[in-house]
């Protein structure tokens, strides 16, 4: 759970970031923007801002906004009934991101997970991604993120995202964000 003045620093926040990027975001798209702490209330550790452009039944395009060294926790995107599960191409807009999936581990990789919640984190094929950097995912592939020191703002193009149904590692993640007036 998050307060409401948390949730309006993280947007405000989150929409001068979007701004270093020259992106176009129109007024109504940023107040739309989502604000995920899966639960934990440590937004500043684990968390993303996402801007959903487009999410169909086909396609979804998303802008996450991570603030610096801010985690998005592991998870994989599973199938859901007669849907095999979202396909996801991740490419880096802004800042330096480390992307972690299933390969031979790291040595010393840049990422460092929240210490709480470090033996949830199981994957550490690390990619370094920049701008222009992109890494496509098929469903049902764990992975997990971490913004470099200023910051990251990412590119989410996938099939069909139905986020909350996203498994993670940990149980205590909640997808969903409460917001405390």
């Amino acid at each position: 759970m998050i307060t409401r003045v948390e949730f309006n620093h993280a947007r405000e926040r989150a929409a001068n970031l979007l701004r270093q990027t020259h992106i176009a975001i129109r007024p109504d798209e940023l107040t739309a923007m989502e604000v995920a702490d899966f639960g934990l209330g440590e937004l500043e550790i684990s968390g993303a801002q996402i801007l959903t452009l487009v999410n169909t039944d086909q396609i979804a395009a998303k802008l996450l906004v991570l603030f610096p060294d801010q985690t998005e926790p592991e998870h994989m995107h599973p199938r859901v009934e007669d849907y095999d599960g979202k396909e996801e191409t991740v490419r880096c807009e802004w800042g330096e991101l480390y992307m972690y999936s299933p390969g031979d581990p790291t040595p010393n990789p840049k990422g460092h997970p929240p210490i709480r919640s470090r033996h949830t984190y199981t994957v550490w094929h690390e990619y370094v991604m920049h701008p222009g950097g992109q890494i496509t995912f098929p469903p049902n592939v764990l992975r997990w993120f971490q913004a470099g020191p200023a910051g990251a703002v990412i590119w989410s193009f996938s099939t069909r995202a139905i986020d909350v149904q996203d498994v993670f590692t940990a149980p205590d993640i909640r997808r969903e964000t409460i917001v405390a007036d």
